[in-house]
C-alpha cells in the first residue's frame, strides 16, 4: 500500500473504533460491572445460588464485551506505533500492511459481536412455524423452513430441541415450535419474525403448474427467570389431550398433551414433546410467558417508530423474506435488500448473511 491507503485506512478504523465503543456501550457496561462485581464479592453472595449464578453470567457477558473492545483498541493503537516506524524504516511497510489486512478481519468481526448488543439477544430462542393458506404445498413449505433452521443451527453448534410438533396429514406440517439454545440465538433469530414466501413449480400439482406459499415465523426469547413474566393463574385456561406421535412403540396413549390459552390475549401454546404432562405444563407455561416477553419487546420497537415518525414496521405479518425456485433463483429479503441466487444453499442453512444484513439495518434504524 502507499502512504495515501494507509492514511485513509488508519482514519477509517479511527471512526470504527469510535462507533464500536458507542455500539457497545462500554462505559454504561463498566458501570454496570462495577456494581456486579461489588455484588459478588459480598461475603453472603451465594446464599442465592440461583441469582448468583445470574450475576456471574450477566458479569461475564460484560466482561466479554468490554475485553473485546479493549482488544480492538490496543490493536489501532499498535498499528498507529508501526506506522510510526515505518515511516521512518521502509522495510516494515510490509510488516504494516499484513497487520492492516489482519486488523481488518478482526474488526468485522468485533462490528458483528455489537450487532448483537441489545437486551435479549444473548438469550436462547424459542421459534415458531405455521403454515398460510394453501393446504399440502404451504405444509411441505414449513417443512422446508423447519429443515433450514435446524440445518443452520447444526452449522452455528446450536442446541436445537423440538417442543411441540403436528404433522401434515399428507406432507409437511401443520405447526411445530423448536428451541435453539445458544449464544446469541435469539439475536441471530429475530431477524426470522414475519412471513416467508416461497414460489415455485410445486411437487403436488399434476399439472406442474407455478405456486406460491406461505409460511409465517414467530421468534420469542427464551425466558430463564419465572419473576421475568408475571402470569395470573385465573387468566390461563388448561386443557390436555393425547399426544400425537410416530406411531407404533414411540405412541403415547395417556393424555399428557397440554395446551395452555392466555384469556387475557388469546395467545395459545401447547406442548406435547414430554412423556408427562407436568413437563409439558411447565415447558408450554414457559413458551407463553416468552410469547409474552416478546409481544412487550415489539410493542417497544412499535413505540420508537411511533416517536420517530417512522411509518414502516418490521412486525409480524409482514412478508420480510422470498425464495424464489421458478422461473429463476433468488432469495430476497424485502426490508435490506440483502439476495443471493443460491436457493439450494439457503435452504441448506447458510442464512446467517440475511440475519447481519437485518441485524445492520435495525441498528441504522434505530441510529445505534
Amino acid at each position: 500500500m502507499d502512504r495515501y491507503e494507509i492514511n485513509k485506512y488508519l482514519e477509517k478504523f479511527k471512526i470504527k473504533v469510535g462507533d464500536l465503543f458507542e455500539a457497545l456501550q462500554i462505559e454504561k457496561k463498566k458501570e454496570r460491572l462495577d456494581i456486579l462485581d461489588q455484588e459478588i464479592s459480598s461475603p453472603n453472595f451465594w446464599n442465592d445460588q440461583k441469582q448468583a449464578n445470574k450475576v456471574i453470567s450477566e458479569a461475564n457477558i460484560l466482561r466479554d464485551d468490554i475485553s473485546l473492545y479493549n482488544k480492538i483498541k490496543t490493536g489501532f493503537d499498535e498499528l498507529l506505533e508501526l506506522d510510526e516506524l515505518a515511516k521512518e524504516d521502509s522495510s516494515l511497510n510490509d510488516m504494516l500492511d499484513e497487520e492492516i489486512l489482519t486488523y481488518i478481519k478482526e474488526l468485522d468481526k468485533a462490528e458483528e459481536t455489537a450487532l448483537l448488543s441489545d437486551e435479549y439477544d444473548s438469550l436462547n430462542a424459542i421459534v415458531e412455524l405455521h403454515p398460510g393458506a394453501g393446504g399440502t404445498e404451504s405444509m411441505d413449505w414449513a417443512l422446508m423452513l423447519y429443515r433450514m433452521y435446524s440445518r443452520f443451527c447444526q452449522k452455528k453448534g446450536f442446541k436445537f430441541e423440538v417442543l411441540d410438533y403436528q404433522a401434515g396429514d399428507e406432507a409437511g406440517i401443520k405447526s411445530v415450535t423448536f428451541s435453539v439454545r445458544g449464544k446469541f440465538a435469539y439475536g441471530l433469530l429475530k431477524s426470522e419474525r414475519g412471513v416467508h414466501r416461497l414460489v415455485r413449480i410445486s411437487p403436488f400439482d399434476s399439472g406442474a403448474r407455478r405456486h406460491t406459499s406461505f409460511c409465517s415465523c414467530d421468534v420469542s426469547p427464551e425466558i430463564e427467570e419465572t419473576n421475568m413474566v408475571s402470569i395470573k393463574e385465573e387468566e390461563l385456561r388448561i386443557d390436555v389431550f393425547h399426544s400425537s406421535g410416530a406411531g407404533g412403540q414411540s405412541v403415547n396413549t395417556t393424555d399428557s398433551a397440554v395446551r395452555i390459552t392466555h384469556l387475557p390475549t388469546g395467545l395459545v401454546v401447547t406442548c406435547q414433546n414430554e412423556r408427562s404432562q407436568i413437563k409439558n405444563r411447565e415447558v408450554a407455561l414457559k413458551i407463553l410467558k416468552s410469547k409474552l416477553l416478546e409481544r412487550e419487546i415489539l410493542a417497544k420497537q412499535e413505540e420508537l417508530k411511533k416517536l420517530k415518525g417512522e411509518q414502516m414496521g418490521i412486525n409480524f405479518g409482514s412478508q420480510i423474506r422470498s425464495y424464489v425456485f421458478c422461473p429463476y433463483t433468488l432469495v430476497k429479503d424485502h426490508r435490506t435488500n440483502e439476495e443471493t441466487t443460491n436457493v439450494n444453499a439457503v435452504m441448506d442453512g447458510d442464512i446467517e448473511a440475511f440475519m447481519l444484513a437485518y441485524l445492520k439495518y435495525e441498528k441504522g434504524a434505530n441510529n445505534v
